[in-house]
C-alpha cells in the first residue's frame, strides 16, 4: 500500500508538472557527452501565420584546454528547427557584448522564438514584463545557439580556474571559438552553413572570430551579422588628443536633435537629406577643422561653431565653450537641458530627469533603464517555465569582467575591422551584414561607415559587405518598425549568402 500512494503521488507530480508546463517534453537521450542540458519542445508563429516546430537545448558545455583539462562551463540556448535534416540547416552563433553582456537582448529582443513585450516604439510597458511569441524569430532561416562567454549569464570557470583566464580579447575569441569548434562536432554541425552574429562589442568579437576560426580551425564562415558595430576603438572612444571620433559622432547628434525637433525649420523635413549635409559637413569642413588646432584662425573658428549648432541644436556660445569639441557625455546633457530632461546613450530617442539640471553630466541612460527591468524579468521567467531550466544561481545580465586584457594591443585602440579584412580576403565567400541605428550612440552608424572605408577592400570584396540603417537605436529591433525591417534585411541576407539571391 505505501509503494502504491508513492506511485500515486509520484504520477499526481508529473500530472501538475505537464499541466503547468504542456508545451514542453523533457527528455534525456538526445545529449551529447560533454554536455549537460535540458531539452523541450516547442513552437512559433511566423508572420504568414505558418507555424514552426522546434526543439531548445538549454545547459553547458564543458570547455576544455589543449591538455582535455576542463577549463569552464559555457552556458548555451540552441534552437534546432524540428523536421529538416540538421546537418543541412544554417547555424548561427550569437552573442551579445559588454564585454561582460550576457545574451539576452539578442535572445529575448530580436532573434530568439520568444520576446519581450514592449510597446512598438520599444517603451516599456508597465511591471509585470510579459513574453510573446516572436513572430520576427531567425529560426526559419537558421538554427540558433546564444552564447554566453565565461563569467556571464550562468557561465563559470570550472572549479578553481581563474576567471581572469577568460577576460580579455584574444582570451574571449579563443573561449568562445573552442565553444564554437566543440559544439560543431559534439551536434555534429560541420556540414551546416555556418554564421556569427553579434552586438555591440559582440561585433568586435565577432570580427576577431572570422579570422580566429579560419587561422586555428580552418572553420569558413558563410556570413557575418553585425549588430550595431564597433570595429576600431579608435573612431569611437572620444579622448584628448582623439579628435575623430568628434567628426564621426556629429551626425548622430543631427539625428537626435532632429527626433528631439531642436534643428533649424530647414532640417526638419528629410531626416535623410539632413544626415548627408551633417555627414558632408563633418567630413569636409569640421575636421579639417580640428586638424588645425590653434593654428585655427577666430574667424574660422566662429564660422566652425556656428554651423556645428546648426547641425547639433546645441548653443554657439555652448559650442565655443568646448572649443569646438563637445563629447557625448555632454550632449546627453545638454540638448534638452532647458526642458529639464537628458537624452538616452544607447537610444537618444529616450529622455529621463536628473537630481538638477545644472550637472555637467547625467545620473544614468534613461534607455537602458527601460529595457534593464523588462529583459531581466523575462529572461529568468523564460528559463524556468518555457525551458524547464533551474539554477540557483543568479543569471549575471552584466558579469564582472574587468579589468579587461587589451594586451595584444599595447598603447594602440583595437582594430578588428583588420581581422575583419583578413577573414574576408582569405575567405572570398563571406559575407556581412552591418546594421546601424540613426540614434545610437554607442556605437554611431558613421564610425561604422568610416572604419569600413578604411578596410580597403578590394572591389570584388567590398561587394559581399552591405550595410543597412533603422530609425531606432543601439538594440534597434525593440522598435516594431525597425524589427519588421531588421527582419526583411536578415531574410535577404540569409538568401543572398546562401546563393538563393
Amino acid at each position: 500500500m505505501r509503494y502504491l500512494i508513492l506511485f500515486l503521488l509520484s504520477l499526481f507530480s508529473l500530472a501538475v508538472t505537464a499541466q503547468k508546463t504542456a508545451h514542453t517534453v523533457i527528455k534525456t537521450d538526445l545529449v551529447p557527452a560533454g554536455i549537460t542540458a535540458t531539452i523541450s519542445k516547442n513552437s512559433v508563429n511566423l508572420t504568414a501565420g505558418k507555424r514552426l516546430d522546434y526543439t531548445a537545448f538549454t545547459g553547458y558545455l564543458n570547455l576544455q584546454n589543449d591538455t582535455g583539462k576542463q577549463v569552464a562551463k559555457i552556458f548555451f540556448t540552441y534552437y534546432r528547427k524540428d523536421g529538416e535534416d540538421a546537418s543541412q540547416r544554417p547555424v548561427c552563433f550569437t552573442f551579445n557584448g559588454g564585454p561582460g553582456s550576457s545574451s539576452v537582448w539578442l535572445h529575448m529582443g530580436g532573434l530568439g522564438p520568444k520576446r519581450v513585450l514592449l510597446q512598438d516604439d520599444g517603451t516599456a510597458p508597465a511591471p509585470p514584463y510579459q513574453i510573446i511569441n516572436n513572430e520576427y524569430t531567425w529560426l526559419d532561416k537558421t538554427d540558433l545557439v546564444f552564447i554566453d562567454p565565461v563569467s556571464t549569464g550562468f557561465s563559470v570557470p570550472a572549479g578553481a580556474e581563474s576567471a581572469k583566464q577568460f577576460h580579455g580579447f584574444v582570451e574571449d575569441v579563443q573561449s568562445v571559438g573552442a565553444f564554437i569548434r566543440s559544439f560543431l562536432s559534439k551536434y555534429q554541425r560541420w556540414a551546416s552553413p555556418k554564421y556569427l552574429a553579434g552586438e555591440s562589442y559582440g561585433t568586435t568579437r565577432a570580427a576577431g572570430l572570422a579570422k580566429f576560426l579560419t587561422d586555428s580551425y580552418r572553420i569558413y564562415i558563410n556570413g557575418i551579422l553585425l549588430i550595431s558595430p564597433v570595429l576600431n576603438f579608435g573612431t569611437n572612444d572620444i579622448a584628448i588628443g582623439n579628435d575623430l571620433p568628434f567628426v564621426l559622432y556629429i551626425p548622430s547628434y543631427t539625428a537626435a536633435a532632429w527626433y528631439h525637433k531642436k534643428l533649424a525649420a530647414t532640417l526638419q523635413g528629410d531626416l535623410q537629406k539632413t544626415l548627408k549635409e551633417s555627414e558632408d559637413f563633418a567630413m569636409n569642413e569640421y575636421a579639417p577643422a580640428l586638424l588645425k588646432g590653434e593654428w585655427l584662425g577666430d574667424a574660422e573658428k566662429d564660422r566652425i561653431a556656428e554651423k556645428l549648432s546648426y547641425y547639433t541644436g546645441l548653443s554657439k556660445v555652448y559650442i565655443l565653450q568646448a572649443n569646438l569639441r563637445v563629447s557625448d557625455s555632454r550632449f546627453y546633457k545638454e540638448l534638452r537641458r532647458k526642458d529639464g530632461l537628458s537624452i538616452g546613450r544607447l537610444d537618444s530617442r529616450f529622455t529621463g530627469h536628473n537630481f538638477d539640471n545644472a550637472g555637467e553630466g547625467v545620473d544614468y541612460d534613461p534607455s537602458f533603464i527601460n529595457i534593464d527591468g523588462p529583459f531581466t524579468s523575462t529572461m529568468n521567467d523564460y528559463f524556468e517555465r518555457d525551458l524547464n531550466f533551474n539554477e540557483e544561481r543568479e543569471y549575471n545580465i552584466f558579469g564582472n569582467v574587468y579589468p579587461w586584457n587589451y594586451n595584444n594591443v599595447q598603447n594602440q585602440y583595437l582594430n578588428v575591422a583588420e581581422s575583419l579584412r583578413d577573414a574576408m580576403t582569405k575567405n572570398t565567400h563571406l559575407k556581412v551584414y552591418i546594421g546601424s541605428g540613426y540614434y545610437d550612440f554607442a556605437t554611431p552608424y558613421f564610425t561604422a561607415n568610416y572604419d569600413v572605408a578604411h578596410m580597403f577592400l578590394e572591389p570584388d570584396l567590398r561587394k559581399n559587405l552591405r550595410h543597412y540603417y533603422y530609425e531606432s537605436g543601439h538594440m534597434y529591433y525593440i522598435n516594431k518598425p525597425s524589427m519588421i525591417q531588421f527582419k526583411k534585411d536578415v531574410d535577404n541576407f540569409f538568401e543572398w549568402s546562401n546563393g538563393l539571391k
